[in-house]
């Protein structure tokens, strides 16, 4: 980017797209279908076989490896921390989000979980984007709340963002989107929040910096046996991240992330995810808005 945002370019690198023959067995998938389960509780079933070796192939491709199962072999090895292991995660997860996605939850914050906060006199509103993806939803949170601290100076607030996806934590923390993007924030908030790309070619905007230092982000496996986050949230998203785990494991993430909330704080969960019969210290307020009991 350079100077047209009068920002430092980030180091970008574009590999080829190469062919790889290699071809994933019945026992190959059955193996890392099961590995992938137990340590980030992602549900692989027989019908993604095909997805999961087309996204792997160009592992396979910069390791110079010619067979699933020689990987498989050197994954089932590997720490977690591993830089092979990593780049796996990045290659099968998926990450779909958008500015303002499921509004009705930026409105129900704007009018009443902040006003409720400002006349507690609370200093420091604190969010937890858990499942952060690529930033869209962490910024829109930013705006939300920018738009409401201008007008209630006694309030200060931060944002943390999370994902077990290198790949798009790089780019939440660029902060640059195509101008397509931007198609669902109201013409107002692109111009007050966004700086537009100097090169016409590219078409692309970055978040302003007054809301990119409000945001931190970091790495973080939803099946870890406890969250390694010092602080508790006013209000925790996690959306649409629950739908890629079984029941069992929606439970169990849920309890972890109340764990974060004090009495009285606030979980959204995405439009199709539910904690019906669920033993959870969380009531209904809205569809898909509950708070911590």
């Amino acid at each position: 980017m350079g100077n047209e945002y009068a920002i430092q370019k980030p180091k970008a690198s574009i590999e080829p797209m190469k062919i790889n023959a290699a071809r994933m067995t019945n026992a190959d998938f059955a193996k890392l279908s099961s590995f992938i389960y137990q340590q980030y509780g992602i549900k692989m079933p027989p019908i993604k076989k095909t997805l999961l070796e087309s996204r792997l192939h160009k592992r396979l491709n910069n390791l110079q490896m010619s067979s699933f199962k020689e990987y498989i072999d050197m994954i089932l090895k590997s720490k977690q921390s591993d830089y092979e292991i990593i780049s796996m995660v990045n290659a099968i997860t998926t990450n779909k989000t958008e500015f303002f996605r499921e509004s009705a939850h930026f409105n129900f914050l704007s009018s009443h979980i902040l006003p409720a906060m400002s006349e507690k006199n609370n200093k420091q509103v604190k969010i937890w984007s858990a499942g952060c993806s690529s930033g869209e939803e962490v910024y829109t949170i930013a705006m939300v709340l920018n738009e409401f601290c201008e007008q209630h100076s006694e309030l200060d607030y931060s944002i943390l963002g999370t994902d077990i996806s290198t790949d798009v934590l790089d780019k939440a923390l660029t902060a640059v989107y195509p101008e397509e993007r931007l198609e669902g924030i109201p013409l107002f908030l692109k111009r007050k929040y966004f700086l537009r790309s100097k090169d016409p070619v590219k078409r692309t905007v970055r978040v302003m910096p007054q809301l990119r230092k409000k945001a931190n982000f970091s790495r973080l496996n939803f099946m870890d046996a406890s969250y390694p986050i010092n602080q508790t949230f006013d209000v925790i998203f996690c959306r649409n991240v629950l739908i890629y785990f079984d029941k069992t494991t929606q439970e169990k993430v849920i309890r972890k992330l109340c764990e974060k909330l004090p009495k009285g704080a606030w979980l959204f969960l995405g439009h199709s995810e539910s904690i019906t019969d669920m033993n959870l210290p969380l009531e209904q307020v809205k569809p898909t808005i509950f708070r911590k009991i």
